[in-house]
């Protein structure tokens, strides 16, 4: 029974995000012909070890068995050259030429260096290595060894001055191992359950044939696997490379489709944006048109100059709205110009006096103080531009108070040392929500984001004033613009221009 496999929604995205390339396919392709080599190369590297050692052991197992055979032989012989000695007939003849023949025969191995008899009698050395010498030796006539290092059996009689003692005491075999490969064998030679001394014999068996051969085997199937590995490999690399270019052909065709809808989105937006700023202006568009009705009625010849600048103050305004509403990508000069020199008190106290104050519950719902310092500087700004900032925010207060009555403070102040004028637009009300005080997107306060509202009913197109005032101030004219709560209540907005 299978049971199935969940993946997790983040594991699941983590994989739809991953992009398999050609590289990919590549670097796959290497570590598994990488490892296929080391693995090669470690198998016939544990091959060749266990054939050295197998080879060892069956080298000096083939020699000691070639020299115990031939002891034995030789052993037998002496036992019958020793029963035959006393007749001194025509035997003797043939007991030495069977001994050459079983010298003559282990020679002609191709192993086989060197073989010889070393005999001890009374504690003297003899070397036989043929017939005549054996028969000259139970004659009493054979000359013993003189320490000549010229004989041809050196080897074997200074491996056994070096080991004689350990044979006469154990009589059991001893060999060594020279360059790795040939044996000097010394088999005790006990003929009658008598030590007389040694058979030595000097053997290299060669087995390297059969290591040859199965290491050529074992390389023929490392090739045919590699072989087969790499044509896999190769044919799994082009169905992928494929496979990966129409995946990229599709990807690129998902992209350029995604980038138009995202043109489309942003084109959306923009318009978006745009209708709800006609929207919000047209508000304000009604309540001056109404304004420049009563102030025509009211006209005559006694306040005709006062109601006439203000009358053209607004219908200024009403242009700035109409200008606005034919684009909604403002060009930044018409924003910021250094032609512009724009008294910041001026605004606010027109704004004061012929936009909040003329509303007929001013002194029911509200009241304003002005503490404007008249050293503050002209800024190179649109005067229409700073009216749009500031209107908002004042509003912002009178709304937002949940009071019956609302005192909102407007004051002004220039640090001359720093060349930095401040703008301070504060109240006495409940003010605003900690959450809408939170940083937002790129830090940005809650309050200054678009749909963020701080009325208590979020009607439709609220949220949108403090939106406007922050990307007029912070986005176009480069001022800053802050807002936090006070201590005592209510809440105070604070903008900071740069001269």
């Amino acid at each position: 029974m299978k049971l199935p496999v969940k993946f997790s929604d983040k594991a699941k995205e983590k994989l739809s995000r991953y992009q398999f390339e050609i590289r990919h396919i590549i670097i796959i392709f290497l570590i598994l012909i990488s490892f296929q080599i080391i693995l090669i190369y470690s198998q016939k590297g544990m091959l060749n070890n266990f054939l050295k050692d197998t080879q060892s052991w069956f080298q000096k197992y083939y020699a000691e068995r070639l020299a115990l055979v031939t002891t034995t032989n030789v052993e037998l012989l002496y036992e019958q050259q020793q029963r035959i000695f006393a007749t001194q007939d025509s035997a003797e003849t043939k007991i030495s030429h069977s001994l050459n023949i079983i010298f003559k025969q282990q020679l002609i191995h191709r192993s086989v260096e060197d073989i010889c008899l070393i005999l001890v009698k009374n504690h003297r050395v003899y070397i036989v290595d043929n017939g005549p010498k054996l028969t000259t030796f139970f004659n009493g006539t054979l000359a013993p060894y003189d320490g000549d290092s010229t004989s041809l059996h050196q080897g074997g009689i200074h491996l056994f001055f070096n080991a004689r003692d350990e044979i006469r005491r154990n009589e059991k075999i001893l060999s060594t191992v020279v360059n790795g490969k040939t044996f000097d064998v010394l088999v005790p030679f006990v003929p009658d359950g008598e030590y007389l001394g040694v058979l030595y014999f000097r053997i290299s068996p060669d087995f390297s044939f059969l290591t040859a051969e199965i290491q050529s085997g074992f390389d023929k199937v490392s090739v045919i696997v590699t072989a087969l590995i790499l044509i896999g490999l190769i044919a799994i690399f082009i169905v992928s490379s494929r496979a990966v270019q129409e995946r990229n052909k599709v990807q690129e065709e998902l992209f350029v489709e995604h980038e138009d809808n995202l043109e489309k989105q942003i084109r959306l937006e923009k318009e978006s944006l745009f209708t709800k700023r006609i929207y919000h202006t047209h508000h304000k568009a009604e309540k001056i048109m109404g304004f420049i009705k009563d102030d025509v009625r009211k006209m005559n010849p006694e306040n005709l100059g006062e109601l006439k600048q203000r009358v053209i103050t607004y219908s200024n305004f009403i242009s700035r709205i109409i200008y606005d509403m034919k684009w909604y990508d403002q060009d930044i000069n018409t924003i910021v110009n250094t032609m512009f020199r724009t008294n910041v008190n001026s605004v606010i106290e027109f704004i004061v006096q012929n936009i909040f104050l003329r509303i007929s519950s001013k002194n029911e719902m509200f009241e304003l103080k002005l503490d404007l310092d008249p050293a503050l500087p002209p800024v190179r700004v649109n005067e229409f531009t700073v009216w749009e900032i500031l209107e908002p925010l004042i509003q912002n207060s009178i709304d937002h108070c949940e009071m019956d009555f609302v005192t909102i403070s407007l004051q002004t102040r220039y640090d001359r040392k720093e060349n930095v004028s401040y703008i301070e637009i504060s109240d006495n009300g409940k003010g605003i929500a900690p959450e809408l005080l939170e940083p937002g997107p790129r830090d940005v306060k809650k309050i200054f984001l678009e749909h963020e509202t701080t009325k208590k009913h979020n009607e439709s197109h609220s949220g949108y004033g403090c939106y406007i005032a922050h990307q007029l101030a912070v986005g176009k004219c480069g001022w800053k613009l802050d807002v936090e709560n006070s201590a005592a209540g209510g809440c105070k907005f604070t903008i900071i221009m740069n001269h």
